[in-house]
């Protein structure tokens, strides 16, 4: 299942895998036009920050992006002296993720979204792993945020809630967040275009 794919994202194959530069152009450019829309359309952005912890279809839309991850992974990735309980996982994690939407409704979005975070990380810590460039440290910085905060965000999801009351309570405090992101989206950009 999508085993190409699996080998480009994690570096399985002698060609190698996905690119420290295409990797550091693609992070950057997401930050660089997330946090320039979250600063020019802050009330827009706000509002839907606000309201993402409890809405139950992007909880839906980003745990099913989780679970075709996530079997992909399973299907392909070396499970050593656990090789043959692959069969169970496989039919387990599908399980697993009906139970999840039909039992635990609470936070599902902030959940999956921590879940997906994670799933990121590993990817961006592939692309950089092992490059000899000191500049490539730009990019676990940020995967480990991600990995930090994912975990946070699927064991105590109510953390996001209060992270955005907290940071869309004052004008300043947006403003910083969002400028902080433009400029390390701007950085990593540059890097990338001149050192990766």
């Amino acid at each position: 299942m999508f085993e190409d794919l699996y080998h480009y994202l994690y570096h399985q194959n002698e060609a190698g895998g996905i690119p420290l530069k295409g990797t550091g152009i693609c992070l950057a450019l997401a930050l660089i036009v997330s946090h320039v829309f979250a600063f020019l359309r802050a009330g827009q952005v706000q509002a839907f920050l606000k309201a993402f912890p409890r809405n139950y279809m992007w909880g839906v839309i980003l745990l099913s992006i989780d679970l075709v991850w996530g079997l992909m992974c399973l299907a392909n990735m070396d499970m050593g002296e656990f090789y043959n309980l692959r069969p169970w996982f496989l039919y387990l994690v599908p399980v697993g993720f009906v139970l999840v939407l039909v039992f635990v409704p609470e936070f599902l979005s902030v959940r999956a979204l921590g879940a997906l975070m994670l799933l990121m990380g590993g990817i961006v810590l592939e692309a950089a792993f092992l490059k000899p460039q000191m500049t490539r440290l730009l990019l676990p910085v940020i995967a480990y945020v991600w990995i930090i905060a994912g975990m946070y965000f699927v064991g105590m999801p109510y953390l996001m809630r209060d992270w955005i009351a907290w940071v869309s309570a004052k004008p300043a405090r947006w403003r910083l967040a969002t400028l902080g992101g433009i400029a390390y989206g701007a950085l990593l950009l540059v890097v990338a275009l001149t050192t990766y």
